[in-house]
């Protein structure tokens, strides 16, 4: 399956948006060459700032920048985005409402070697406790190429998350069109729901193909791009119809996907759910595949998850 990562579709798309739209700036952190914004750097060179190792000041910028009328694409690494400017995020650009659009790359376990320190998986809920920040997590490079370009349409900030490895580019069906709050069906099904965000979508995929082959049970997969806002009326259609719900993220299942996914089943149809994700643990250095299979965040893991959960389901 041809791989992609998510940050070359983010620095390729930005490219191509800078050539149509003039009022397009974009800040970086002195990693440009990671978050893939050093090919807007390298094309537009006199709309591109690295404001050094500052990114409370790469933010403050973009806020500035925005005020000015134009808008701002600002990257960094997802732990230094969320962690170290949080509170000129919260602030200087959503409370006043600023065409600011963060980007951050290096999400989650699979940035790998770099180790726990830089691997983030507490940005989602970071950013999804801001009000009226959107937060969305493509599954793969082409819905990533949406994402960016339904960012820049969208007034206001967002928050998008990308990775850096190579992730399965999917098959979306043809007319697939991402939409902030509205999740992609990727398989129907009676059994059960996998909700699914980021690279596990590819996990999920893989996951409900083995549970129908191997146990002959049904199963739902939903791409929950759209962190927030968060698709309701589709979670709570599949809840109804499976009566059974497994989360999936590369982050911490405290304030991700697996929360909202809670939150919204709680207060509209209560059934029971199993959050699967990083076990409010840090993680560590090593190969990104080998911490997916360590921390559990495959297809075989997800298959064993849902069939527990089916089996209590029948039993209660």
């Amino acid at each position: 399956m041809e791989k992609k990562a998510t940050r070359d579709a983010y620095g390729e798309t930005l490219r191509e948006l800078g050539r149509q739209h003039s009022s397009i700036v974009v800040l970086d952190a002195d990693l440009s060459g990671s978050t893939k914004t050093n090919l807007f750097a390298k094309e537009f060179p006199d709309r591109f700032i690295n404001v050094g190792v500052a990114e409370q000041n790469l933010v403050g910028m973009a806020a500035g920048f925005a005020l000015s009328g134009l808008t701002a694409f600002a990257s960094s690494f997802a732990m230094f985005l969320s962690g170290r400017a949080w509170e000129i995020t919260r602030n200087s650009v959503a409370y006043p409402g600023l065409n600011v659009k963060l980007v951050a790359t290096h999400g989650g376990i699979t940035v790998g070697e770099d180790g726990a320190s830089h691997q983030c998986i507490e940005d989602l809920a970071i950013m999804r406790a801001i009000p009226e920040m959107r937060v969305f997590i493509p599954a793969d490079a082409p819905e990533m190429e949406q994402v960016i370009r339904k960012a820049y349409e969208l007034q206001g900030p967002v928050y998008v998350r990308a990775g850096r490895s190579g992730v399965p580019v999917l098959a979306h069906a043809s007319d697939y069109q991402f939409e902030p709050g509205k999740a992609e069906i990727r398989r129907e099904g009676r059994d059960a729901t996998i909700v699914a965000c980021g690279i596990m979508v590819a996990e999920a995929d893989q996951a409900a193909a083995l549970l129908a082959a191997e146990h002959q049970l049904d199963v739902a997969v939903l791409n929950m791009a759209s962190i927030k806002p968060f698709d309701t009326d589709t979670m709570v259609r599949f809840a109804r119809q499976t009566g059974v719900v497994v989360s999936c993220e590369e982050h911490n299942i405290i304030g991700g996907l697996g929360s909202a996914v809670c939150e919204c089943l709680a207060e509209h149809f209560p059934v029971p759910v199993k959050r699967m994700g990083m076990l409010d643990q840090f993680g560590q250095s090593g190969p990104a595949e080998e911490l997916l299979d360590h921390y559990k965040l495959r297809a075989s893991d997800i298959v064993s998850t849902v069939l527990e959960a089916v089996q209590k389901a029948r039993e209660s």
